[in-house]
């Protein structure tokens, strides 16, 4: 191998979702001559953007001022809000909205087309804008305790690791401060918290997994601006999680589950969860007949604010929900994200990142996270405990004296049990209609001659301990087929299709074991989602 070249910037972003466009954005505000460079490994800025979406628009008007008479493409103002619990064949319509749901003055966006529509704004302003580069790894000085840059990915590998023909050596990209801005468990953030013990103290991060699809309903049917959250039905009492709706205009909707991953029952599948919900009485009747368009799935971080990392190291900060900055109750993050981008490219422009941690936990955004620190938390006794719970600490405005813990999703799943039924999945009409079927809604691609990006340390767990102890749950939590058991001439083996793969990460969260460590493959591999 030759030696690789090197370019060099003054600051180097990891990640073109919203925080790091929004540090990329006032960074070229406040200092004009620095010079910025933002990578991303999806093969378009916003094609692997998953998201909620619905906005609080008040961190993007202190962004750029003037955006609501240049909107993104998709971008819808909230109308009316309505909150419900599910039976399995009934629906009971709260009277009123939990308040951290009121969506009064927001927007319901796709969050990929917000980043496609930002990403040019941070060009204009001169920041050099990378998507198809996948960071392979951090770089580090020769004391090996201060980030100096990351290294991109080689292209044109194949899975014996040898180059292929078109082969090109991936590039170091050194800078001053690199900001993280991965999004949840990105794979240089995890090893950095790791390396210099960002999470020294604090609680263990804890995930959900969000699954999104976006569908053009018959004409007539849709009520732009209406959102719509249920609890409940098809989810345990014991399950965290609940459903979505938002209506877009264009008969257009995007529907959509959540389910915390300290699930513990070994069998269940928030897939097949999701499409149990879909058939519901009430939410079948908008869809059928309609034609999904695109469908998507990502890890999204749960823990708050007792499982928040240290935010500055040597030579590196993190922002966005790569430090974990969504508030869970509100189901919002972009605010946030867009926040702690702007206060850490104001840490850095004022040559203070060494105190960008303390600035940000000094600030509002801190300061809403501990407000709602112990809703999350609440559930782990159940759903009406934890509806109890997160009305009192709505009462309180979050001034109860203690701090509930969290505990880290791996641990949560119970063995099986003999006796134990499981879960009740009924058949299926509506689109997708199996896992596959969704890998292909996601416009997944990936060169299937390439490293396998999903590295299992060692597979005889898999065949001995977990399917005895288990049942190889990565066979269900996955929501795209990715890892099957297989009986061949050689007996029963893991198979893993790591093409189907829409970097959701779940995997390596989810696995009891923790045994599975997902990489980044192939800069511009991975999902290609339309308008989600």
């Amino acid at each position: 191998m030759s030696e690789r070249d090197v370019i060099e910037f003054d600051v180097l972003i990891v990640g073109a979702g919203p925080s790091g466009l929004a540090t990329a954005i006032r960074l070229k505000q406040l200092s004009p001559d620095t010079s910025v460079c933002l990578i991303d490994k999806a093969s378009q800025i916003g094609a692997h953007i998953l998201s909620g979406a619905v906005i609080e628009p008040q961190a993007l008007d202190e962004l750029l001022p003037g955006w609501r008479d240049n909107p993104p493409p998709v971008c819808v103002p909230v109308r009316r809000d309505e909150f419900a619990y599910l039976t399995k064949t009934g629906r009971i319509k709260s009277p009123v909205v939990p308040p951290q749901m009121n969506n009064h003055g927001n927007f319901v966006v796709s969050l990929g087309s917000l980043c496609a529509w930002l990403a040019p704004q941070a060009e204009a302003l001169g920041v050099e804008v990378f998507p198809g580069f996948a960071a392979a790894e951090p770089l580090f000085d020769e004391t090996g305790q201060r980030v100096i840059g990351v290294r991109i990915g080689d292209m044109g590998i194949d899975k014996a690791g040898e180059p292929k023909d078109g082969y090109t050596q991936g590039i170091d990209i050194h800078a001053r401060t690199t900001v993280l801005a991965e999004g949840c468990r990105g794979s240089l953030s995890k090893q950095l918290i790791r390396h210099f013990r960002l999470d020294a103290g604090m609680d263990p991060q804890t995930y959900g997994i969000g699954m999104k699809e976006l569908w053009q309903l018959p004409a007539g049917r849709g009520d732009p601006g209406l959102v719509q959250h249920t609890v409940g039905w098809p989810l345990k009492s014991d399950t965290y999680g609940g459903s979505f709706i938002y209506h877009l205009t264009d008969d257009r909707v995007s529907v959509g589950f959540v389910v915390g991953l300290d699930y513990r029952d070994p069998n269940f599948s928030p897939f097949e969860a999701f499409q149990q919900f879909k058939h519901h009485p009430s939410v079948k009747p908008l869809l059928e007949g309609g034609t999904i368009i695109s469908t998507g799935a990502r890890a999204l971080v749960e823990g708050g604010l007792q499982s928040l990392p240290r935010l500055s190291m040597p030579g590196a900060l993190l922002v966005g929900d790569a430090a974990g900055k969504i508030n869970v109750p509100k189901i919002k993050g972009t605010h946030m994200a867009l926040r702690s981008g702007m206060s850490a490219a104001e840490h850095l422009v004022a040559d203070a990142a060494d105190r960008f941690d303390a600035g940000w936990r000094a600030s509002p955004s801190a300061a809403e996270l501990k407000r709602v620190r112990n809703i999350r938390p609440g559930f782990h006794r159940g759903l009406w405990v934890g509806l109890a719970n997160a009305a009192l600490e709505t009462a309180v405005g979050g001034r109860t004296p203690w701090t509930l813990r969290n505990h880290a999703d791996h641990s949560a799943l119970h063995l099986l049990s003999a006796g134990e039924p499981p879960p009740d999945y009924f058949e299926r009409t509506l689109e997708p209609r199996d896992r596959l079927a969704s890998v292909y809604f996601a416009a997944t691609e990936h060169d299937e001659d390439q490293p396998v990006h999903l590295k299992v340390a060692d597979t005889s767990i898999c065949v001995g301990r977990c399917r005895t102890e288990y049942g190889n749950p990565c066979t269900r939590f996955c929501p795209a087929n990715v890892y099957e058991m297989v009986e061949d001439e050689g007996g029963l083996r893991l198979q893993i299709n790591a093409a189907n793969c829409v970097h959701c990460k779940t995997c390596d969260i989810k696995d009891p074991y923790e045994i599975i460590t997902w990489v980044p493959p192939e800069g511009g591999s991975g999902p290609n989602y339309v308008n989600l």
